[in-house]
């Protein structure tokens, strides 16, 4: 593999440098010196803010967009091999490093790397740890998968030894990593699109665990399925925390608003009461790792809690987006089985009428490999609207439908509509949606634009 010395800062060009996560590592090696170039379909906020700190950015991907200066070329797991750009770099024989590659290189150059992984939670868990750093002036470099609203972005350049990110594991991408700190948050099914089974998923996560050094720390979710197996004879300390483990919750309340308030236990002990400005029991899961690991790192509980406490979330995580004739309307990014369960459950706390889920199920893959518990969970709202499958990388070749999947909620019990454009969502929405229903637009896609849109934004 190429070794980056970042003492020499060269030419690295991105292939999709737009994404959340390539256009941070580019805006870090922009603050190393690098020169910075790269490509993607569409301008954004993020290109514009590379751009504007000195980035080259080419809307389109050609191979003449690899200029004879360039010295090495960054590419994620969702360029097709015959991308031209991908091509034209190997014509040239220019060394290539993935996105995972060069991240794990990154995290080298500090003292205490911190990987948050998980097949949920890993943004709201990564944004809470870093805004309790963050409070607590520890000046961390930040990664993060979704934008913090205290910085407004996803991509903080710090100048202590701590750097934060996630880490995911699809392509096995998380075992480029070199954290001295990390986090499990869980492990299910996923990316079955690349993983072949529920073992194949352990088998990565239980070596993403051995990559922590013997004065590493690795802080795991208790209630993982055969955790022992994931933790037996690492070298590394390791901290459990669940609804068991050394870390847990006691004397639960939630608010109006579902926001919960709780007891932090450790070892039979309570260390203090918690008050969380985000929903849900899966959010409490979340703010346990993060006030394990900002105890690991010395950071007093009374300062992490009120942390906590002001934390209102990232984009798209149960995120209120206004009002429209007193209906409440709430994006959600969740895409998976479990999360919409946990969303949904969350949103039952939460003041309501008639709880609308408008759900736009995320890959072919995806819906096919969960089909019964998409429809189970999605039963927990008391109506659901259905758009189509947003395809993401893949194409058609499964036969599933969001129209096969509302048969399959309606034959549950749940009234379930299905339309094929966005338009018609909107207009049926108007046409039903009543004063004091609480509505959420949920899915990885672009379904977020039906509440904007009703929103008037």
């Amino acid at each position: 593999m190429y070794q980056i010395d970042f003492k020499k800062p060269i030419h690295i060009h991105f292939i999709g440098i737009g994404g959340i996560s390539m256009s941070g590592l580019a805006e870090i090696l922009l603050d190393e010196g690098f020169t910075v170039s790269g490509s993607d379909s569409k301008e954004s906020p993020l290109t514009k803010n590379l751009e504007e700190k000195g980035a080259i950015v080419y809307y389109g991907q050609r191979s003449s967009n690899l200029t004879s200066d360039v010295d090495l070329v960054v590419y994620t797991a969702a360029i097709h091999p015959q991308n031209p750009e991908l091509l034209a770099a190997h014509e040239m024989k220019l060394p290539l490093l993935t996105r995972a590659e060069l991240l794990g290189q990154i995290m080298n150059n500090y003292d205490t790397p911190i990987a948050i992984s998980g097949t949920h939670g890993k943004t709201t868990t990564t944004s809470m740890i870093s805004q309790i750093m963050l409070d607590h002036n520890e000046d961390p470099t930040l990664s993060i998968g979704g934008i913090l609203k205290s910085i407004q972005g996803n991509i903080r350049i710090g100048k202590s030894g701590y750097f934060v990110t996630e880490a995911c594991e699809y392509t096995n991408s998380f075992l480029s990593f070199n954290p001295k700190i990390a986090v499990i948050l869980n492990i299910e099914e996923d990316h079955m699109d690349f993983f072949k089974d529920i073992n194949d998923i352990r088998a990565s996560f239980r070596k993403f665990a051995e990559l922590l050094p013997e004065d590493g720390t690795l802080i795991i979710n208790s209630d993982i399925t055969n955790m022992s197996e994931i933790t037996k004879d690492l070298k590394c300390r390791v901290i459990t925390y669940g609804t068991s483990g050394d870390y847990y919750p006691a004397d639960i309340e939630y608010d109006s608003a579902s926001h919960p308030t709780f007891t932090l236990m450790y070892q039979g002990n309570a260390l203090g009461r918690i008050h969380l400005s985000v929903p849900g029991m899966h959010n409490i899961m979340n703010a346990i790792a993060s006030l394990a690991l900002a105890l690991l790192v010395k950071i007093p509980l009374n300062d992490a809690g009120e942390s906590l406490s002001r934390f209102t979330g990232t984009n798209r995580r149960f995120e209120v987006k206004g009002k429209i004739g007193d209906v409440t309307v709430i994006d959600d990014y969740a895409h998976h089985p479990t999360e919409i369960r946990a969303t949904l459950s969350a949103a039952r706390h939460y003041p309501h009428n008639t709880i609308w889920c408008v759900f736009q199920p995320h890959t072919y893959t995806r819906t096919k490999a969960f089909f019964d518990d998409f429809a189970q969970a999605l039963t927990i709202a008391d109506k659901v609207v259905l758009a189509d499958i947003y395809a993401a990388r893949e194409t058609d070749t499964l036969g599933m439908s969001s129209q096969l999947l509302a048969d399959a909620i309606r034959e549950k019990g749940t009234d379930c509509y299905y339309f094929s454009t966005f338009d018609e969502i909107e207009n049926f929405l108007l046409e039903n949606c009543i004063a004091g229903d609480l509505l959420i637009t949920m899915g990885a896609g672009d379904i977020v634009k039906v509440g904007e849109k009703l929103l008037g934004k």
